[in-house]
């Protein structure tokens, strides 16, 4: 699979019109050719002229590939569906509703919707896998500026947190506090018993080893950002998961200049999804259409 961006000229040569993005959907979601569920018969299915949908060259009977997606009963065209899609696949900081407005000639209302639908996508087809081998986990703050306290414990700030396989997957949670008990459980949640898990020097972190994992802490207050663990032969540092939260802030900031907390685990999986998928940057495309 490609790493290579998708153009904007290749995804207009590719996706000309609605035809194109429909065929694009059966195509993925079910195949020209499969089993019709109707005749049980393995047969080619032919584009009807007048609807969204094909018919099987067995019996007639129709496939609609858009229902039960978030292309069912959208008056916007699948093109721009589908290039919105692709703005989300091809950005490194996000996309805002303002610039889906601007871009793909829509109201905010409209923008707005379809860049939240397009995150669910995001999160639905990351799907779930228990992460395992060498963990960082780490807490954040995210939110607007605010008078007084910084850090921890920092008024108005939504808690996320985020966990990531060297090497692998990145996982992502909004927590409402960093107490034991729920650092605890998200951890056990995610993380396969046995693994080796960096963090911070945060006392709630301190449960780890009784949970069966190896646990390693990075004292930031002494000015350390890893060490070697000798006993286990793990180096331990929080690097790669602190470089995804600069990002997502630096990308709140810049782009969507505030995150509601009622929404923030959707934009969270944006960005983890992208961060699982940057390897396979065209793949994303037709994974979020297969996910729809």
């Amino acid at each position: 699979m490609s790493s290579q961006k998708l153009t904007v000229r290749q995804f207009f040569a590719r996706f000309p019109n609605d035809d194109a993005c429909l065929n694009h959907i059966m195509e993925v979601r079910y195949g020209m050719r499969h089993v019709c569920e109707s005749c049980r018969k393995e047969a080619t299915f032919h584009k009807m002229s007048e609807r969204r949908a094909f018919a099987c060259a067995a019996c007639g009977d129709h496939v609609y590939p858009c229902a039960g997606t978030i292309f069912q009963d959208s008056r916007t065209s699948l093109q721009t569906w589908f290039y919105a899609i692709y703005l989300f696949v091809v950005t490194r900081h996000g996309v805002s509703g303002k610039e889906l407005e601007r871009t793909l000639g829509v109201t905010y209302k409209t923008a707005w919707r379809m860049g939240q639908q397009i995150r669910t996508l995001m999160e639905k087809a990351d799907g779930f896998a228990m992460l395992q081998g060498h963990i960082e986990a780490d807490e954040a703050y995210v939110g607007g500026h605010r008078p007084g306290k910084r850090g921890r414990g920092a008024a108005g700030k939504t808690i996320v947190m985020g966990m990531k396989e060297r090497g692998g997957r990145l996982t992502t949670e909004v927590i409402p506090d960093v107490k034991k008990a729920t650092l605890r459980d998200v951890v056990n949640r995610n993380v396969e018993p046995g693994s080796v898990v960096s963090t911070d020097e945060l006392m709630s972190y301190g449960l780890l080893e009784g949970d069966g994992y190896v646990h390693g802490q990075v004292k930031h207050g002494a000015k350390e950002w890893s060490y070697y663990d000798y006993r286990h032969g793990a180096t331990h540092s929080t690097n790669s998961v602190e470089a995804f939260w600069r990002l997502f802030k630096a990308s709140v900031r810049s782009t969507h200049i505030h995150v509601s907390p009622k929404y923030m685990d959707r934009y969270l999986s944006e960005f983890a999804f992208r961060s699982n998928h940057r390897a396979m940057r065209n793949a994303m495309f037709d994974l979020l259409i297969g996910a729809v």
